[in-house]
């Protein structure tokens, strides 16, 4: 995990649990690389149940949406975790609840070639009620194959 800006350990079980909780993100094999207060940084391995285009072994456009929305969700729910610093830890998870994608843009640049995919994200922008983040989407040769803007509801 990231040195710098790191998580507290109620932070990182917080987005360890945002992510291992939801069966389709275990399905699809998304696992942390490094969350920290500025990036959210996933893993993913090619597995042939993965392919979108069986003539040419690519990876299917619908895992690379989702593994772009589970960056964006997790970094808006880090940003939106220390923006409740002031009521109780106990109370904040409470307050997360509602937490969900609004609208996600994507744009593939490059077929999903590789074994290996990384998927990032930073805030652009967060705000009392939504978050608005940016994605990366790079394979093991850190070729740029895609990149979204997502917008979540935060509080």
């Amino acid at each position: 995990m990231s040195t710098e800006r790191s998580l507290s350990p109620a932070e990182l079980q917080l987005a360890k649990n945002f992510i291992n909780q939801i069966p389709f993100n275990q399905y699809v094999g998304l696992e942390i690389v490094d969350i920290s207060k500025d990036e959210a940084r996933f893993q993913l391995r090619m597995r042939d149940d993965l392919v979108g285009n069986w003539l040419q072994g690519i990876l299917h456009g619908g895992v690379i949406a989702t593994a772009l929305d589970v960056a964006g969700g997790a970094i808006a729910l880090v940003g939106a975790y220390n923006r409740l610093l002031d009521i109780p830890e106990v109370e904040r998870p409470k307050k997360l609840a509602k937490l969900g994608t609004i609208d996600i843009r994507v744009d593939y640049l490059r077929p999903g070639k590789g074994e290996a995919f990384f998927a990032s994200a930073t805030i652009l922008r967060i705000g009392n009620k939504v978050a608005v983040t940016r994605m990366e989407f790079k394979n093991e040769n850190d070729d740029l194959l895609a990149v979204g803007t997502g917008t979540y509801l935060c509080g």
